[in-house]
């Protein structure tokens, strides 16, 4: 599986912010009172959150878009990152450049590059980069720079992919100087900034967020700890089965460069948290209960794994119980050991992290 690492991972984190310049305030379109419109466009927001559904989602995003006369930028936009999710690249590159053509304010002409660039990054090879797809949406960010801050952090990777190191590493520099103290990519972009070859590796999603016990976690920041990320719930009973085993690992690694964070699926608060104390389950711990953090990973069943070494880079992905992760976890927990105070001397030495 490919991870959606710098496209959907910090959509939100980059495009809620995405622009310079003070946003002005606009009228809603017409089509957007349409009950009609609003129908679909829900049905569409549903469907997509199941990755099964991605297909239907495509055709029921181009019925709110033709409602709207061809002119729902919101439509154009999940049906750039749903394509490009179904690596229908022609798809995806296509719909970016429609809404170029259909855009009727200068922010959404800069979205729509945006767009392109986000496709084309999230579609790449790394490992055989298209040169001239990537030659084409660095022309596209570059043109977006001006209006939109996340143009760096994503042209940075671009620029990474074609080995202009050099490059790539003044984009992400700007993107970190430019950027605010809260953004959850600003770690990542500094990391960036000082390794550009480092986006070229496959990295998991960006995740910052409060666990239950109120300890901050940004996964940008384990400080050179190998990270095992386990997707599971109450209710499933493979992950009840797999419980001892995280129990196990929890406590053989403590102390060392090694952290664990349980990422459950429950609806149930309440019963999350009873079943949490009820079974000493002591590390990190976080409710995904919308499962927004797990469609950034692109999963749909559990348990699920995500082992991430003390670069920050994916090492590998497991599905379901009996996994075999513990010779993996040890060899890369002894190289983060062996080379911890290097990393780590290395990574506080950026000013602010």
């Amino acid at each position: 599986m490919k991870t959606p690492a710098l496209l959907f991972v910090s959509a939100v984190a980059l495009l809620s912010a995405a622009f310079l310049a003070p946003a002005q305030l606009k009228t809603h379109p017409v089509y957007e009172k349409d009950p009609e419109f609003q129908k679909l466009r829900v049905q569409a927001e549903t469907l997509e959150r199941n990755p099964a559904n991605l297909s239907f989602a495509v055709d029921t995003w181009k019925k709110a878009n033709a409602k709207a006369g061809g002119h729902c930028m919101e439509c154009f936009e999940h049906l750039v990152l749903i394509e490009a999710r179904l690596h229908d690249t022609k798809r995806a590159m296509q719909s970016a450049h429609d809404m170029a053509t259909a855009a009727e304010q200068p922010a959404d002409l800069v979205r729509a590059k945006l767009l392109l660039g986000r496709a084309v990054l999230y579609m790449i090879n790394a490992k055989k980069p298209d040169t001239r797809l990537l030659d084409e949406a660095h022309t596209a960010l570059q043109q977006a720079e001006s209006e939109s801050l996340s143009a760096y952090f994503y042209d940075g990777r671009v620029l990474a992919l074609l080995h202009r190191d050099d490059e790539a590493g003044k984009s992400f520099s700007t993107y970190a100087e430019k950027t605010v103290g809260s953004d959850p990519m600003l770690v990542r972009a500094r990391h960036f900034a000082a390794k550009p070859e480092l986006a070229r590796m496959d990295m998991p999603p960006a995740m910052t967020f409060t666990t239950l016990a109120g300890k901050p976690f940004n996964l940008d920041n384990m400080n050179g700890k190998v990270v095992l990320i386990d997707f599971w719930a109450t209710w499933c009973g493979p992950c009840k089965q797999e419980l001892p085993h995280m129990k196990k690992l929890a406590e053989q690694y403590a102390g060392q460069p090694f952290e664990l964070i349980s990422i459950s699926w429950d609806s149930d608060e309440a019963a999350w948290k009873q079943f949490v104390a009820g079974n000493g389950m002591t590390w990190n711990q976080y409710r995904d209960a919308d499962h927004s953090l797990s469609n950034l990973f692109g999963i749909n069943a559990i348990p699920h794994y995500f082992t991430i070494d003390s670069n920050g880079v994916l090492a590998a992905e497991n599905l379901g119980s009996g996994s075999n992760i513990d010779g993996r976890i040890r060899k890369l927990v002894q190289q983060a050991r062996e080379s911890a105070p290097a990393e780590v001397a290395g990574r506080t030495a950026v000013p602010g992290e």
